[in-house]
């Protein structure tokens, strides 16, 4: 499982400014209070903070681009005006539009859950802003995705689609080194195939491209602990994080920035002692 890194791992914070998400909805939209949350993350050590006006939690229903827009256009750019040099601003969104205003409101990455199946033109928008992207799998909608999924076999077949879109994005003009590849855990998975996936994640680190791994407070490491409550997940979280940095994961999504740069930070350094 050994995949050192010659790049300490970076933490993404999580922003929703959505009424909705599943862990922290509506704790955030408003201007004052986004804003407050990026500079807290960025304060515990946050690389990236990613804002996202789209709650995709299970069962959430789609947003139109425009209420998107002015969900997290201002916001951005605030954060964008105060943050230090060198943290990173993402957009988590499926469409072009929503993208495009967020680059110009000075995001620099975009995060795509559908993995550019929900709008191929947002393939073409990273590839002419240079911007890195990342391309995540899941299975179904939001909607829908955990509605009963299955796969002939889950690493497998979510190493083929994000292999299938990498080459799209490469084709497209997207250089190999912005591409950054997430296997979605949650996003149309049982308890069984998170875990599995979870327990091969240098498999997706042995592809070349950048991994990101989003495990932050997600259900299934509640039926393992036996609790309810989101919140009650960082230590779950934490887990994840050092089993990620021993598999070579570059990029950690979470909502518990300080706990969890502790931990990357820390098998980051055994590993590479």
């Amino acid at each position: 499982m050994n995949n050192s890194s010659k790049s300490k791992p970076k933490i993404m914070g999580i922003l929703n400014v959505t009424p909705d998400s599943f862990s922290d909805g509506g704790q955030f939209d408003s201007l004052d209070a986004a804003v407050e949350q990026g500079k807290r993350m960025i304060n515990e050590g946050a690389d990236i903070i990613d804002i996202g006006g789209e709650s995709t939690r299970p069962g959430s229903a789609r947003v139109s681009s425009d209420e998107q827009i002015e969900r997290v256009e201002h916001i951005i750019k605030v954060i964008s005006e105060t943050k230090p040099k060198g943290v990173q601003i993402s957009i988590d969104t499926t469409k072009a539009s929503v993208a495009d205003a967020a680059i110009n409101a000075g995001a620099e990455i975009v995060n795509d859950v559908s993995g550019g199946n929900d709008d191929p033109e947002i393939i073409e928008l990273c590839a002419d802003k240079k911007c890195p992207y990342i391309i995540m799998h899941m299975q179904g909608t939001p909607e829908t995705m955990q509605n009963n999924p299955t796969y002939n076999n889950v690493v497998s077949d979510i190493l083929f689609f994000l292999q299938i879109r990498a080459d799209k994005c490469i084709k497209a003009g997207i250089d190999k080194n912005n591409i950054i590849i997430d296997p979605g855990i949650g996003f149309g998975k049982t308890s069984e195939h998170n875990l599995t996936l979870l327990n091969n994640l240098n498999i997706f680190v042995n592809t070349g491209y950048s991994v990101l791994l989003g495990a932050s407070r997600k259900r299934f490491m509640g039926e393992i602990c036996n609790v309810n409550q989101p919140l009650e997940l960082i230590g779950a979280t934490t887990a994840t994080t050092t089993i990620g940095v021993l598999a070579g994961v570059q990029i950690f999504r979470v909502h518990d920035v300080m706990q969890n740069r502790q931990a990357a930070d820390t098998a980051w350094v055994i590993l590479n002692q």
